[in-house]
C-alpha cells in the first residue's frame, strides 16, 4: 500500500428536511467511536443526536450487541437501540495497513470514545502520548469499569455487576425480600451520559483554550455518584438504607397505592398537598394525627399510613384517582408497560418515535434521543449501519486513492459489504473486552 495522503475534514451528514436547528450544535465534529456493547455506544449515540458524524469503528467479529436479541429478521434491536444516526467501518486494527487507516482517521477527528478494560488501548498502541503526538487536539474519553485506581481496577465489569457491588440492588426490590436488579441497564446508561457530558466539556474547554484532552469515568463511579441521598445517608449517619419496596425512601405519602381497580403512582411532597390530598380522599381526621403532622413523621409511621390510605383509594378506580389527584396539582399516574408506553398519546405528541429505512428499504420505527433543540426533537437522520456499510465512503473522505482503497478491501484490511461477517483473530480478542453490556 502507498503512503496514504494527508487527512482531510471528514464530509458532515445532513439532516433531513424537518423544523429542528440547522446547524445542530455538534455539526463539524467527528467522532471515532471504538465503544462496544451499551455504555460507549449510548454516549455516542447522544453525541450523533446533537450533530456529530460518528464514525464507529469495528474489528473481529464487529460489535458483540449486533449477535443480541431481541432480534428483526437478521438485524439486533440491541444494537439498533443506541446506534442510530451513525457510520460503520470494519478495519483489521492489528495489521500495520489497518493501523495506518485508523491513525489517518484518528488524526482528522476530534472525540476518540472507547470503553475498553483499562490497558487495552495501549496495547493496541495508542497510549495518551501516542494520541497527543498523533492528534494534539483529539478529546480522549474512556468509560471502564472499576476506574482508573484501586484494588478492583483491573477487573472486567457489566452493569448487574456492578449494580450488585455498589449497592443499587441492595435498595432495589421488595422490603421483605431479596434485592433485584434494576430493570433496565441503569449504570450503562447513565455511564453513557455522564461520557457524552465529559466528551462536550472537554470540547467546550478546547475551544476556551484549556490543554486538558482526556477525560474518564467508570460503571463504579457512576454508580456509586448515583446513589446521591442514599448513600449520602450512609456516609453521614452510619446508618444502612434499606429496600423499602414501591415506597419512597424519604417522603411519604410517594409510591405505589392499590386502587378499586389497577395500583396507581401518587408523590405527596409538600404540606399544602398533604392536607390538599387528606380532603380529596375524605381523612381530614389524618391531618390532626400527631404521626402524620409533618413530612418526618409521616416516613417514620409509613406502614401505618399507607395503610389508612390504600383503604380509602380501593372506594374509586384509577382513572377517578388520577384525574382528580392530577387536579390538586399533585403528580400521580398509572403503571404502564413498555408496549402501552410505545402507544400512549404523550409519547407520539413528543415525536419520541421517528421512521427511517434500513439499507435494504425495510422501514424501522425507532426510539429518538431524549434532548429537544428550540421545541424541536433531534432527528433520527439515519438507520443504525449495518456493519463497515460505510467504509468506502469513509476511506473516500480521508483522501485515500481509490486504488489504494481496492487494495485494501482485497487484502481484507477494511471490510466493503455491510453484510460480511469477518471472522475474529486472536489478536482483535482484546478489543472484545468490554466493560459494558
Amino acid at each position: 500500500m502507498s503512503p496514504l495522503p494527508e487527512p482531510q475534514a471528514l464530509p458532515i451528514s445532513k439532516a433531513p428536511d424537518q423544523e429542528t436547528p440547522a446547524p445542530l450544535p455538534l455539526d463539524g465534529v467527528t467522532v471515532v467511536d471504538l465503544s462496544r456493547a451499551l455504555a460507549g455506544p449510548y454516549c455516542t449515540a447522544l453525541l450523533a443526536d446533537l450533530g456529530a458524524r460518528v464514525v464507529k469503528v469495528e474489528s473481529g467479529t464487529g460489535d458483540p450487541s449486533r449477535q443480541w436479541p431481541p432480534f428483526d429478521g437478521k438485524d439486533s434491536l440491541y444494537f439498533d437501540s443506541t446506534n442510530r444516526n451513525k457510520e460503520s467501518i470494519w478495519i483489521d486494527l492489528y495489521s500495520e495497513d489497518g493501523k495506518e487507516v485508523f491513525r489517518t482517521l484518528l488524526s482528522s477527528a476530534d472525540v476518540l470514545v472507547e470503553n475498553f478494560k483499562l490497558g487495552t488501548l495501549e496495547k493496541m498502541g495508542y497510549s495518551t502520548e501516542d494520541l497527543h503526538n498523533l492528534n494534539p487536539d483529539l478529546v480522549h474519553v474512556s468509560v471502564n469499569a472499576y476506574g482508573q485506581k484501586g484494588p478492583l481496577r483491573d477487573l472486567p465489569g457489566l452493569d448487574q455487576v456492578i449494580q450488585g457491588i455498589t449497592g443499587i440492588t441492595s435498595v432495589t426490590g421488595p422490603a421483605d425480600g431479596d434485592g433485584y436488579r434494576v430493570g433496565l441497564p441503569i449504570v450503562d446508561i447513565a455511564s453513557g451520559m455522564v461520557a457524552a457530558f465529559t466528551a462536550v466539556s472537554l470540547l467546550f474547554g478546547r475551544e476556551r483554550g484549556n490543554p486538558t484532552r482526556t477525560g474518564a469515568t467508570s460503571l463504579y463511579e457512576t454508580a456509586v455518584a448515583m446513589s446521591v441521598f442514599q448513600g449520602q445517608k450512609a456516609l453521614s449517619t452510619g446508618t444502612t438504607p434499606h429496600r423499602q419496596g414501591n415506597s419512597h425512601p424519604s417522603i411519604t405519602p410517594y409510591g405505589s397505592y392499590p386502587t378499586a381497580t389497577v395500583p396507581i403512582v401518587l408523590a405527596v411532597s409538600t404540606q399544602r398537598h398533604w392536607t390538599d390530598f387528606c380532603t380529596l380522599i375524605g381523612r381530614t381526621d389524618l391531618l390532626e394525627d400527631p404521626r402524620f403532622v409533618n413530612g418526618q413523621e409521616r416516613t417514620e409511621h409509613r406502614d401505618a399510613l399507607d395503610r389508612e390510605i390504600a383503604a380509602s383509594l380501593r372506594s374509586h378506580p384509577a382513572e377517578k384517582w388520577i384525574e382528580d389527584i392530577r387536579g390538586l396539582g399533585i403528580p400521580a399516574g398509572p403503571i404502564r408497560d413498555y408496549g402501552q408506553v410505545m402507544a400512549d398519546e404523550h409519547t407520539l405528541a413528543l415525536d419520541m418515535i421517528q421512521r427511517t429505512r434500513r439499507p435494504d428499504g425495510r422501514e424501522l420505527e425507532i426510539l429518538r434521543g431524549p434532548v429537544s433543540l428550540a421545541g424541536y426533537p433531534t432527528p433520527v437522520r439515519s438507520a443504525p449501519p449495518g456493519l463497515s456499510a460505510n467504509a468506502l465512503s469513509i476511506l473516500a473522505g480521508l483522501g485515500i486513492p481509490e486504488a489504494d482503497i481496492d487494495r485494501l478491501v482485497a487484502a481484507g484490511v477494511v471490510k466493503a459489504q455491510p453484510d460480511s461477517s469477518p471472522q475474529a483473530t486472536p489478536a482483535d480478542a482484546a478489543l472484545q473486552e468490554v466493560v459494558s453490556r
